[in-house]
């Protein structure tokens, strides 16, 4: 059990941020299927790009439950701390500072996972921004920048005593990108140094591997990324089994149906018609990976270019005549 400001949770089920994916329109379904809580897309701390249509975009926040985390990245401690004074003054419980984004396009700006290599930037990138805010800040990083450069151990202490007040660690360094599979040594380390709470992230795709995932680290929750993707569900699914309750079943394939074509209406609200479909194509991509007929499916619904086309195709769907989805 621990809190992040007046929020309490015990062993969260949390969504991962996930730049192009995890908007708000996700982040609510995500939360109404059962995550303790959500973390906005990374927001840019350049002044510039924090007052762009996309940046603006993602902190939005429809009216929901729960905590708002609000994940910001940057190189300038002082650019970082006005960042975050920004979110805050906009809503946000918490602020999350990114060091784990593997992307090049970040990595090059000496951001995301690529600060893991100077970690007095590190030191002061996070004393800028706790110095700058009231609520709670978090961070989330990698295990290291390299498999022989696994530094994310010496970062979480030194978080911990700058007042950093808990910590997220994708079990894979920067170099490793999402290739082979995450390790949990790490981040068992990190959980046994440090007192704050820390979750783990990476590989977490179903009930065994949650459960592996915990007995090996001892740690104090876990975040799903991209299992979550056309899977919204999951989250209901781990807190059960890891609650020892009963499963929950997989949905029928109509609620299913249901729940795409609130997801892709959603997304339609959002951003407009020109560029909800063209998002909406990429989450149906993988609902439809666990559609009886999904490729056909998926192959007609990419072809679409109107959003009342869109929902059409969805509600005209019926299915593998069973009543169930694929698992």
């Amino acid at each position: 059990m621990f809190r992040l400001g007046s929020f309490e949770f015990d062993c969260p089920i949390s969504l991962a941020p996930m730049a192009g994916v995890s908007d708000s329109v996700f982040r609510n379904l995500c939360l109404a299927h059962g995550a303790d809580y959500v973390v906005s897309e990374m927001v840019a701390s350049d002044p510039r790009l924090l007052a762009s249509r996309q940046s603006q975009r993602r902190l939005e926040q429809h009216p929901t439950r729960g905590i708002r985390i609000v994940q910001i990245a940057g190189a300038e401690p002082a650019l970082l701390a006005d960042a975050a004074r920004y979110c805050v003054d906009r809503g946000a419980d918490v602020i999350d500072i990114n060091l784990g984004c593997p992307a090049k396009k970040v990595c090059s700006k000496l951001a995301g996972s690529a600060l893991m290599r100077d970690e007095r930037l590190v030191a002061a990138l996070l004393s800028a921004v706790v110095a700058a805010v009231d609520v709670p800040v978090t961070l989330k990083m990698r295990t290291g920048w390299d498999p022989e450069h696994r530094n994310a151990p010496a970062i979480a202490r030194m978080a911990e005593a700058i007042g950093v007040q808990l910590v997220t660690v994708h079990g894979r360094t920067r170099a490793c990108r999402y290739r082979g599979e995450a390790e949990y040594d790490t981040v068992a380390q990190i959980a046994a140094d440090v007192t704050i709470p820390v979750i783990a992230n990476g590989d977490i795709r179903n009930v065994a591997e949650a459960r592996d995932v915990l007995k090996a680290t001892a740690c104090d929750g876990l975040m799903v990324g991209r299992a979550a993707n056309g899977n919204p569900w999951i989250f209901a699914e781990l807190k059960a089994a890891l609650r020892g309750a009963l499963l929950p079943a997989r949905p029928p394939t109509a609620e299913i149906l249901a729940i795409m074509a609130q997801h892709v209406r959603g997304l339609h609200e959002l951003y407009g018609e020109q560029i909800g479909t063209r998002v909406a194509r990429k989450h149906i991509g993988w609902y439809a990976a666990r559609l009886p007929a999904g490729k056909t499916f998926r192959q007609t619904f990419n072809r679409i270019t109107t959003a009342q086309a869109q929902l059409a195709h969805i509600n005209n769907f019926h299915g593998d005549g069973n009543g169930a989805m694929a698992a």
